[in-house]
Order: C-alpha cells, then sequence, then structure tokens
C-alpha cells in the first residue's frame, strides 16, 4: 500500500518563511516578517520590521519610540520601525528580478508604492492590515493581492 505524502504549495512555505522571520521583530506594535522570490521560486531576500541597526529596540520598555502604544495602522511617522517590506527591498540585489513579496501581513501604502515602483508582480499575505487603499492601489495596477490564510 502506498502512502500519499502532501506536499505544500511554495505560496504556504514562504509565508511560513515570512512569519519565521518575524519573530526577529523589534517592533513593539507588531512583528512582521517578509519574504521576497524570483518568478521561479527562488528567495532574492528577506526582511523583519525594527528601528535601524545600531537603534535601542522598542520592544525593551524603556526604549519605546513615540508610535509603539498607538493603533494599528495610525501614526506611521511615529514608529521608528523600518518596515518588513522595506528592509527586504534594501537587501535584493536587483529589484528588476522581483515576482513574489510575501508578507504576515499586507503591506501598508507606504510599502505598496515601493513594491509598485519593482518589478513585483504578487502579493501574497496572511493578515489584512488597516489600509485598504493599498489593495485597491495594487489591483489598479493590474498585479495580484494573494489573501492566504495559514493553518
Amino acid at each position: 500500500m502506498a502512502i500519499m505524502i502532501l506536499r505544500r504549495s511554495q505560496d504556504s512555505i514562504y509565508l511560513e518563511m515570512a512569519r519565521l522571520i518575524s519573530l526577529r521583530g523589534t517592533c513593539a506594535r507588531r512583528r512582521v516578517g517578509c519574504v521576497l522570490v524570483d518568478q521561479d521560486g527562488f528567495v532574492l531576500s528577506m526582511g523583519y520590521n525594527g528601528v535601524a541597526s545600531g537603534r535601542p529596540h522598542c520592544i525593551d520598555l524603556d526604549h519605546r519610540c513615540p508610535g509603539a502604544d498607538l493603533p494599528s495602522g495610525v501614526g506611521l511617522d511615529q514608529c521608528q520601525a523600518i518596515h518588513a517590506e522595506q528592509n527586504a527591498i534594501l537587501r535584493l540585489p536587483d529589484p528588476r528580478q522581483l515576482y513574489t513579496a510575501y508578507c504576515t501581513t499586507s503591506p501598508c501604502i507606504s510599502c505598496v508604492k515601493l513594491l509598485l515602483g519593482t518589478s513585483c508582480e504578487r502579493i501574497v499575505f496572511a493578515q489584512e492590515y488597516p489600509h485598504s487603499v493599498s489593495a485597491t492601489w495594487w489591483k489598479e495596477a493590474g498585479r495580484e493581492w494573494v489573501h492566504l490564510v495559514l493553518p
């Protein structure tokens, strides 16, 4: 009797990788992870949200930034964290190779603007972020916006 082993999709595997990398996040408001891959499914870059290198981490109670206690989606200019997508884009060897961005949370409007400036065609995410205009702008550009619920 043959045993059948189910193989998980690339989307679910890369989204799980984004969830894992989010555990490195240093933002007190939310931990987000991002994995950027090319059209062949090879990882190009990863990032998580947190303050710039060398700065005190917001998750440390005595170093919380002015935006640390604000509700999600508001006061982004008061938050000192660099977003996961931004950190991943900063580490891309060539933004023209990017095909899919896997994010634990759908990108905010600022990150969507950055991703629109690359060759990225797909955004796959696990949780919806409060900026609904992000999805609108992305879809208006003819690109794929995928909400994938992980088990």
